[in-house]
């Protein structure tokens, strides 16, 4: 099944929910900060895109009575790192079959924002977990700690990838 990366990166966060498809079409906008798309054509193509994790009975399609608002939920078979593990391999594929440098330095962009995505859902939940079960904070620390440094980690790979970007885009108009 082939996947948006950046469709997989917004819906994979823990906290990302019961939502519509003009949440995930927001949310991707603003990831892609791209000026030139059409949010219909993109609300289109990430509707496709949900449809497909409807199929794979992943997500949930729930139609509001009273305003006819479809909505998606995640189910219990709803695998974060399964549909991660699939866009790391698409967008790998990509890359080897482009030579193109920016290319493969957005394709990396994008999976390292997809994992802080994931890693920032994983600290919340830790959070969460503590507020619920104070008691369990000797196991619950360590835990949060690992995921604080490895948004750290991938916020550093971020930033590296974008200032080489910026460097790349400052030469071409040179």
């Amino acid at each position: 099944m082939k996947f948006d990366p950046l469709v997989a990166q917004i819906i994979v966060a823990t906290n990302f929910d019961h939502f519509t498809t003009s949440d995930v079409r927001s949310a991707y906008l603003a990831l892609k900060k791209d000026s030139t798309l059409e949010p219909s054509t993109v609300r289109r193509k990430i509707y496709g895109e949900l449809l497909k994790l409807v199929k794979k009975g992943w997500l949930k399609k729930l139609i509001a009575k009273n305003n006819g608002l479809t909505r998606f939920s995640k189910t219990e078979f709803f695998d974060v790192e399964t549909i991660m593990l699939k866009v790391k391999f698409e967008v790998t594929n990509s890359l080897n079959r482009h030579d193109d440098k920016q290319g493969q330095l957005l394709g990396k962009l994008n999976i390292y924002k997809a994992e802080l995505l994931l890693n920032i859902g994983e600290s919340e939940a830790y959070k969460e977990l503590y507020s619920e079960f104070p008691e369990l904070v000797d196991e619950i620390q360590p835990q949060y700690n690992k995921a604080r440094d490895n948004n750290t980690r991938i916020l550093g790979k971020i930033r590296a990838i974008e200032g080489l970007l910026k460097q790349d885009q400052s030469l071409e108009s040179i």
